[in-house]
């Protein structure tokens, strides 16, 4: 392989991929709705940090925002620390995920899964607001109302995006860590949020190992005293062993003792919490961070669907546990009614083709991954383009760890030859990014497109 520089050009959209980008609809949007016309993405992106009350609004009413009660003003304060974004406006991020399906697409798949311990399956729009709204009606049972805290320890599974959708729609507070967290990293971030209920699997088999997590679960029911039940879902083993723990439910019977509650939606001003996520705990206890229902529904509608590009349709996947902020921007895939794909297990196991196989079975359009992954399959010689039908794919985002000109190299040698290949880099302090991809521009070795 010869040496890639870096900066040198290896991919430009064609004018197909320009002309049907939700960016390319969004600039003729403004110029005939706003009057407002760019030369370039530097000149719109310009505006956007000048013009912040312009900027939102024309986000805000672009993409849809459904609201109950209209915002008084875009910004209500410029303080820093202390902005108010949208004073007066209520809303519901659940909502903008399954009130807005349309009938025709109830059976269409809502996520498509795999993992080590089940076979790829579906979930469809339908199933999902059932389950949604049975989880939902369980939660309150069990005496969840809005504000309260609900935290899961759980993989990367359906079960997870349905508890937090459920949890959005009542206006209550969701947090979750990776199973593979040990006890004390998970006591150190679920006990500063004080939360009422736990939801959590049995264990989970990575790399064709299982890893039994009863006693942990004993272990976090002692350490966070503000745990009143713990809802179980079965996943290492169909009937685990619960006799360690106490105040019990397992998710099939709060699901069946709920079947065909009414899917509702708790209104909630704007900056009403809607998760916490997490510092990674290098300096003391991991910080935790609250981010509020309107600010993520806007943020990912406008960084999904500008800067990623997801339409109606597609279908999303990073690879991520629900311990990384990339968790929640999977879920978030669904604000633009994407499918969004769910993957648990090693990546690697029980080959390097693992993720690849999953992508060519589900139809991916979009495969995200980190840096590492990559040069991984990179030193590895995996021939993906090769070998598995990726005649879907259009893009592929890596974050993580900056991706090396060689990387992008075998991307575009031994993936597929006509992608988009964007490298992002944000924050968990946000839940986005703030540089990353820009359909509309040039991809070059080594460099990330655009702020």
């Amino acid at each position: 392989m010869t040496e890639t520089t870096e900066g040198n050009l290896l991919w430009e959209p064609s004018e197909s991929l320009k002309e049907n980008a939700g960016l390319s609809r969004y600039i003729e949007w403004l110029r005939e709705e706003k009057g407002l016309s760019f030369a370039g993405y530097e000149e719109l992106w310009e505006w956007s940090v000048t013009d912040l009350e312009g900027f939102w609004a024309s986000v805000w009413e672009f993409c849809g925002v459904r609201a109950s009660k209209p915002y008084e003003r875009v910004l209500g304060s410029r303080r820093m620390p202390g902005a108010e974004w949208f004073p007066g406006a209520e809303l519901n991020y659940a909502e903008h995920v399954l009130g807005a399906i349309e009938p025709g697409r109830l059976d269409e798949p809502a996520l498509i899964h795999a993992s080590e311990l089940r076979q790829t399956g579906e979930v469809s729009w339908w199933e999902l607001r059932e389950r949604v709204a049975a989880f939902a009606a369980g939660l309150k049972s069990l005496g969840v109302g809005r504000g309260d805290r609900v935290v899961a320890y759980v993989p990367n599974v359906p079960e997870a995006i349905a508890a937090f959708l459920a949890c959005a729609s009542i206006g209550a507070v969701w947090s979750s860590c990776s199973p593979d967290f040990g006890a004390p990293s998970v006591i150190d971030r679920f006990r500063q949020i004080e939360p009422k209920i736990l939801l959590a699997v049995d264990g989970y088999r990575y790399g064709g190992k299982d890893f039994d997590r009863t006693e942990t679960l004993a272990e976090l029911q002692r350490e966070i005293p503000s745990l009143e039940e713990t809802v179980v879902v079965p996943y290492l083993e169909e009937e685990p062993d619960v006799s360690g723990l106490d105040n019990v439910v397992f998710w099939d019977d709060l699901l069946s003792e709920n079947e065909g509650a009414e899917l509702r939606f708790e209104q909630v001003p704007f900056d009403h919490p809607l998760w916490v996520v997490y510092s990674s705990g290098t300096t003391g206890l991991p910080k935790a961070i609250v981010q509020g229902q309107g600010g993520i529904v806007v943020e990912h509608l406008k960084k999904l669907g500008l800067h990623m590009d997801i339409r109606e349709g597609d279908r999303f996947f990073w690879f991520t546990t629900t311990g990384w902020m990339m968790w929640n921007v999977v879920a978030g895939s669904l604000l633009s009614g994407a499918t969004a794909l769910l993957y648990d297990g090693n990546p690697g196991y029980p080959d390097m083709n693992a993720v690849w196989e999953f992508a060519s079975e589900t139809g991916m359009t979009h495969f995200g991954t980190s840096a590492g992954y990559l040069t991984s399959c990179m030193k590895a010689g995996v021939e993906p383009g090769r070998d598995f039908d990726l005649s879907a794919l259009r893009a592929i985002g890596s974050t993580g760890s900056p991706l090396p000109p060689e990387g992008f190299e075998w991307v575009y040698g031994s993936v597929k030859e006509d992608l988009w290949l964007f490298s992002t880099s944000g924050g968990t302090d946000l839940c986005t990014a703030f540089v990353g991809g820009n359909p509309l521009l040039p991809v070059r070795a080594g460099e990330i497109q655009c702020r």
